[in-house]
């Protein structure tokens, strides 16, 4: 496993253990349509949130943000109906409210400077 792969994971981590100390349960990582990957899938109360878990070891990168462009947001989308259409759960007014959220963290995981839970990061 290369060392930008592990960091990621490791990041995926801290962000999975971000959520659940906030009451919200992760209900799937890494989870697959094909190739496309949804890092993390939690719900707290009525919603489910998918996030994308983006890091970089220090700003001079730009911001870990950045780098969901339209593509990646359309696959995460493609991801995101399939994992609702094999869970069997309605979409709104019958069942759990769906968005699109995004942690980034900004450090080594083991010794992280930043980390922001942004919520509804964008809208389809």
């Amino acid at each position: 496993m290369s060392s930008a792969h592990s960091f990621g994971r490791a990041a995926e981590a801290l962000a999975a253990v971000y959520l659940e100390r906030r009451g919200w349960t992760i209900l799937a990582r890494n989870w697959r349509a094909g190739h496309k990957e949804i890092d993390l899938i939690a719900r707290r109360a009525g919603t489910v949130a998918f996030v994308e878990v983006k890091a970089r070891r220090c700003r001079s990168h730009g911001h870990p943000l950045d780098a969901i462009h339209g593509w990646k947001r359309r696959e995460l989308a493609f991801a995101a109906r399939t994992w609702v259409a094999r869970t069997g759960e309605a979409g709104p007014g019958s069942g759990p409210d769906y968005r699109f959220d995004a942690i980034w963290v900004i450090g080594d995981p083991e010794g992280v400077h930043e980390i922001e839970h942004v919520v509804n990061a964008w809208r389809l």
